[in-house]
């Protein structure tokens, strides 16, 4: 990997607080055009927290903007802190395909096994009933699976009702795609991550977000998760809430239009479990707490992912991943699939899965970032 990786944690798109003076000029620049970003009039952002590695150690990280807004008229504000969590999104695909390799290191899932066995039914697409899907699969958008029918459900819902065809969520299998085989064409999909999400639990016997803080977030000493109802007061207090300026009856930016709250508004109400958890039936349903995309985590702690990844699996003494694991993820599988500025635009949105951690021509090996746009 290249010496420089830098993690961006974006909130809502205020004015700019910056977290402090750097101690060199070069910082001071840096500080500056990161405030000019963050105040851009056309552009702002609530909230920004940046952090960049060099030679495997933090050479910068640095805070500006509110964390939470004063939407209420009461005057209170909050502002970005080194330990401010921001919800990742897409990125929190990169953090659950760490805890299935977990899973992978330890004999309890298999990457090129039929899924229809851990999952406990048949899945399959209906055009291909010969073909089976595997984990391979799901982790390269290779499924053939799609989110046209949606891909996060409630603890009603079980996926056996979405995936099964005349299953009470399946309707017109609008699921599953029609335009290439499974394991040989690739379009972007987020349903592959609560597929995923449901494998982990059954093979491990545990609930999603509490199976990835004993696998990933307990051994690196990482705070936040995937289930804010159960983070710590001082969490849930400097979790950023994600903002969007636009007309309160449209989801169309406006420059000029107020600041709404989109996700995790906790300075007006704590975050909820999902209705109905206690009686969840684990592996049922690996999408209530957002495999694909609700991780809430903060840029210093991206920062000892990124140190973990450069030092081959490797963070303060403990083995996380083994190198030949990560060696495996940045592969980058040679499959059909839309046209090439597709693919372009999905990296952009998110390499955080097997195909996506490939380095691009000209580029560096790995930048991680998250930017929000709900």
């Amino acid at each position: 990997m290249r010496a420089l990786i830098g993690a961006v944690l974006l909130g809502g798109m205020s004015h700019a607080i910056a977290g402090g003076v750097g101690p060199s000029p070069a910082t001071s620049v840096l500080d500056r055009e990161l405030a000019a970003i963050v105040n851009d009039a056309q552009r702002p952002l609530s909230g920004l927290s940046v952090l960049a590695i060099r030679d495997g150690k933090v050479a910068y990280h640095q805070q500006f903007g509110l964390r939470r807004l004063d939407t209420a008229g009461n005057g209170m504000t909050a502002p970005v802190t080194p330990s401010t969590m921001f919800r990742i999104a897409s990125i929190s695909k990169m953090m659950t395909t760490f805890g299935a390799m977990k899973l992978v290191e330890e004999g309890k899932l298999r990457l090129d096994e039929d899924i229809s066995t851990v999952m406990g039914f048949p899945v399959r697409n209906p055009a291909y009933p010969d073909k089976p899907i595997t984990l391979r699969h799901l982790l390269s958008h290779t499924s053939t699976l799609r989110d046209d029918a949606g891909y996060s459900w409630g603890t009603d819902t079980s996926l056996r009702e979405v995936l099964l065809p005349g299953g009470r969520r399946n309707g017109k299998g609008e699921m599953w795609a029609r335009d290439g085989v499974p394991g040989e064409y690739f379009t972007y999909c987020n349903l592959n991550w609560g597929v995923i999400g449901t494998l982990m639990e059954r093979a491990s016997g545990e609930r999603f977000d509490r199976l990835m803080k004993r696998l990933l977030l307990q051994p690196m000493g990482l705070h936040g998760g995937y289930n804010p109802s159960e983070f710590t007061e001082q969490e849930v207090s400097d979790t950023a809430t994600l903002y969007r300026r636009r007309t309160r009856d449209t989801e169309i930016w406006d420059p000029k239009g107020p600041w709404i709250a989109q996700v995790d508004d906790f300075g007006v109400s704590a975050p909820l479990a999902p209705a109905g958890i206690d009686k969840y039936e684990i592996g049922t349903n690996g999408t209530l707490f957002s495999p694909t995309g609700g991780m809430r985590i903060s840029a210093a702690d991206m920062g000892k992912v990124m140190l973990m990844l450069i030092n081959n699996g490797r963070y303060e003494g403990k083995q996380i991943l083994k190198p030949e694991t990560l060696k495996l993820m940045f592969q980058h599988p040679h499959v059909a699939g839309p046209a090439l500025e597709d693919e372009r635009r999905f990296i952009d949105h998110s390499r955080s899965t097997l195909q996506a951690f490939a380095p691009l021509p000209g580029g560096p090996d790995l930048v991680v970032s998250a930017r929000e746009e709900l």
